[in-house]
């Protein structure tokens, strides 16, 4: 008889690694139990196994040196697993199953936001703690929810350091012109938000503000305004789908402008794919393994893209970072609350404020991460390389771009 595809996916990691037999010991002493309903199957499959591996492999580190301290004593971490399908759906009836069935008190998100959306109202309900990692949306921090934090920037900030930059480098920040374009779907909207609200606090003049259809396929009428009008700062968010239109199409049309911001970029392989022309592009990023971040777990940001690539023989993805960062949030949790009770973790986890390979991660009173800024890569020489903050930058910012017969 064919198995449910819930039967077969479940999967125990003890030590990071271990087996399902020993799901039934999760209660015993000395070990605390996280549960985690990731995506194994269906469209987020992919980003569901970087989401686990680096849960496992921050567990893993974490037991190798000697697990957490509670009360005075030590425990180790395992994971509970199931598999969410790729389905919101099934993401809640799986939270429950964890929290209700298998007696779990802490989860680990999801990955996407709209898994991450789907339960949510699950763990608030019963008082569980979650901390996720693969969810940005700014809406699910502005529902009142009490138990869920998130270590990554959420969208509204995604662009927001390429307005930054731009006014930094002005005399006059009040004197440039802003041109945006933003895919019609939350996720591009949610980063029209932020850019938006950046461009008024500097007093920056918005002249092109246009809506794009979903799978955005063509810029042409935005592009012929911006010939026109010639705005300092183009910024696009359109998904993979979305950066490699502008790239294509700003070359063929040889539309100038000084500086050029989108998200996807590195997803979209700009670099790779349309070699020169894609230079000097800016993108925006959650994280990257030339940043100086570093932790005493982990240590630098570039010795936890060794220890992945050692790992699982590819590089590491900023989903896998992100994911190992939420557990190093939980060992900190538990050991500052000296207790395994829910809500005083919970408290705990709302009072975090840490430094990790991944970046800072302070929790506001909503429960995402203030501390996190975005970075921007900037395409130069055909890789991408860290350019803002300047704090963190790898290499100086090439700026303003040159025309298209100099490059």
């Amino acid at each position: 008889m064919k198995l449910r595809s819930w039967a077969r996916a479940v999967l125990m990691a003890v030590a990071g690694f271990g087996a399902l037999a020993q799901a039934a010991q999760a209660e015993e002493a000395g070990t605390i139990r996280l549960g985690a309903a990731v995506s194994l199957s269906g469209k987020y499959s992919t980003n569901g196994v970087y989401t686990r591996n680096g849960y496992d492999l921050a567990v893993k580190a974490i037991n190798e040196r000697g697990g957490v301290k509670v009360g005075g004593k030590s425990y180790r971490l395992e994971i509970l697993y199931y598999d969410d399908e790729s389905t919101p759906a099934r993401g809640a009836q799986l939270a429950e199953r964890l929290i209700q069935q298998d007696k779990v008190q802490y989860l680990l998100g999801p990955y996407s936001s709209g898994l991450a959306e789907a339960m949510a109202p699950v763990n608030e309900k019963y008082g569980v703690p979650m901390v996720e990692a693969n969810g940005a949306a700014i809406s699910l921090f502005r529902k009142g929810y009490k138990y869920l934090f998130a270590v990554l920037s959420t969208t509204d900030q995604y662009l927001q350091p390429a307005v930054q930059l731009a006014a930094s480098r002005a005399a006059d920040p009040t004197k440039l012109k802003v041109a945006m374009a933003f895919e019609n779907d939350p996720f591009s909207q949610d980063v029209r938000e932020g850019v938006t609200a950046d461009a008024k606090r500097y007093g920056m003049k918005i002249v092109i503000d246009d809506k794009l259809p979903p799978e955005l396929n063509d810029m042409s009428a935005t592009l012929t305004k911006v010939k026109v009008l010639k705005p300092d700062l183009l910024i696009v968010s359109g998904h993979e789908k979305g950066a490699a239109t502008a790239i294509r199409q700003l070359a063929d049309q040889r539309v100038y402008v000084p500086l050029l911001a989108m998200t996807h970029c590195d997803s979209a392989q700009i670099a790779e794919k349309f070699g020169k022309i894609a230079e000097y592009t800016l993108c925006g990023a959650q994280w990257a393994p030339s940043l100086s971040y570093s932790d005493a777990l982990f240590g630098k940001a570039s010795d936890y893209a060794a220890l992945y690539q050692k790992t699982y023989g590819e590089p590491a993805p900023y989903q896998a970072a992100e994911s190992s960062a939420a557990v190093q949030v939980y060992a900190d949790a538990f050991e500052r609350a000296g207790s395994l009770d829910p809500k005083a973790v919970r408290d705990a986890l709302a009072a975090t404020d840490m430094q990790t390979f991944y970046g800072p991660i302070k929790f506001d009173e909503t429960g995402k991460n203030a501390g996190k800024p975005m970075v921007l890569f900037q395409v130069q020489d055909g890789k991408y390389v860290v350019v803002w903050p300047e704090k963190w930058a790898e290499a100086k910012l090439r700026a303003p771009a040159p025309g298209w017969d100099e490059r």
